[in-house]
């Protein structure tokens, strides 16, 4: 057959990364509170939450940026506050970290139009949605701010970081529910890969810790309730006594970079993209199926496209969200793929300090991910006590572990199905 050609992929790096957190913002600051073993769950302050059966969550600290807090009119002005909705805001945030860590700045058009961001959420602008419906519910629609409609939506967490920064590459947006951070960053590496862009701003950022947000996951009974008056216990995956997951709020967003672009100019590099995989359950609109075929397939599409074995990783950074139906299936199917190679393998659910960032939390661990391979370290699993089963799988309870850690995968798990698998490798 003639006029076919071969397309020779790219390798792709990460050279910048950002975060706002429950744990606080900056990327050296949140990681050693991390691994310090410190939790970001609190109760809840934003709101009134007496007719609430769910009273904590992890929010974001708010403080002094030099003390790892967050002060929002030390990154954006308040006239253009007011125009983004608290999950672009924190976007933004994480986002300007992360381009100012990379180094990256186009000199010219063509650096410009090379450059793309991709920054989801799986919620979106909730509060702004619920603020707009009240106005609209009390008869003043004449009243709606003229910026209602794109400070809620998603994409607009994209377009904003692009017009800041003026970078014209591609501007897209993942929604995939709780997968969205991995399908934002994987997609992104393979537009970087494929030669749609030579640099991507990727991740993800979600503000659902709002009364509609919690109010909604309760009436679906899956929050943590049993924890209200011990906020730092309630998130504990693979734990027996966990009860549900913890809501929690942030941005996380790396640059990603083609691997000879970012060696020309002198790049810090902190790791290789080494594989990343989707699939579909096709089950059910929220409960994964028996033994998580999904998470299987989705871990097994990751190596393939990595070209890599199972020995090969030495961490895996869980979805484990501390439900008491979703972790043992993670770790069911964790255990089926790994086969013999899940004898000491170490996996941990940073989820246990952060909260659930929901469409924020693939790409805060993400960046856990890159630190883990960067330091050789494994994050703890607060909270993990009594296991309710028993697994051949470190789970690194209460603790971090120092060792070799080369390669690591990023489990991501999101409503209707949707799974993500990623993988970070030591750059040669």
């Amino acid at each position: 057959m003639t006029g076919l050609r071969t397309i020779q992929l790219r390798r792709v790096v990460v050279t910048g990364m950002g975060i706002v957190s429950p744990l606080g913002i900056g990327v050296e600051h949140v990681w050693r509170r991390l691994i310090e073993g410190q939790s970001g769950i609190t109760a809840i302050q934003s709101f009134d939450v007496s007719d609430l059966p769910a009273k904590v969550a992890g929010e974001v600290p708010a403080g002094l940026r030099a003390e790892g807090g967050l002060d929002l009119a030390e990154w954006i002005p308040v006239k253009d506050m007011k125009k983004m909705d608290r999950f672009i805001q924190l976007g933004m945030v994480a986002a300007m970290e992360a381009v100012e860590d990379s180094g990256w700045k186009p000199e010219n058009e063509d650096d410009r139009c090379a450059t793309g961001v991709m920054i989801g959420s799986g919620i979106g602008g909730l509060q702004s949605i619920y603020e707009a419906s009240v106005q609209v519910h009390e008869g003043k629609v004449k009243r709606l701010s003229p910026f209602f409609i794109p400070s809620a939506l998603i994409n607009l967490a994209s377009g904003h970081v692009s017009i800041r920064y003026g970078f014209k590459g591609p501007n897209h947006s993942a929604v995939t529910a709780c997968a969205t951070g991995v399908h934002a960053i994987g997609d992104a590496s393979r537009l970087i890969a494929l030669g749609d862009a030579d640099v991507m701003i990727a991740g993800g950022a979600e503000a659902a810790v709002c009364e509609l947000g919690i109010g909604g996951f309760c009436a679906s009974r899956a929050l943590s309730t049993a924890f209200n008056d011990e906020p730092t216990r309630a998130s504990r995956p693979w734990d027996r006594d966990r009860d549900g997951f913890v809501m929690g709020e942030g941005a996380g967003v790396l640059v990603l970079e083609e691997y000879e672009h970012a060696k020309k100019r002198g790049a810090k590099i902190y790791a290789e993209i080494g594989g990343y995989g989707l699939s579909g359950d096709a089950h059910h609109i929220t409960a994964p199926a028996e033994g998580h075929d999904g998470a299987y397939r989705a871990m097994k599409a990751a190596l393939r496209n990595g070209g890599l074995d199972p020995s090969e990783i030495q961490y895996v950074n869980a979805h484990g969200t501390s439900t008491p139906l979703g972790d043992d299936l993670e770790l069911d199917a964790v255990e089926r793929f790994f086969g013999d190679n899940a004898r000491g393998l170490a996996m941990s659910s940073t989820k246990s300090a952060t909260g659930h960032l929901l469409g924020a939390a693939g790409a805060i661990e993400a960046v856990f991910s890159v630190l883990a391979v960067r330091d050789g370290v494994a994050p703890p699993t607060l909270n993990l006590e009594e296991p309710s089963r028993p697994s051949v799988i470190d789970r690194v309870a209460r603790e971090a572990q120092s060792r070799p850690i080369k390669v690591a995968l990023s489990n991501s798990f999101g409503f209707g199905g949707t799974n993500a698998s990623i993988i970070f490798r030591a750059a040669a």
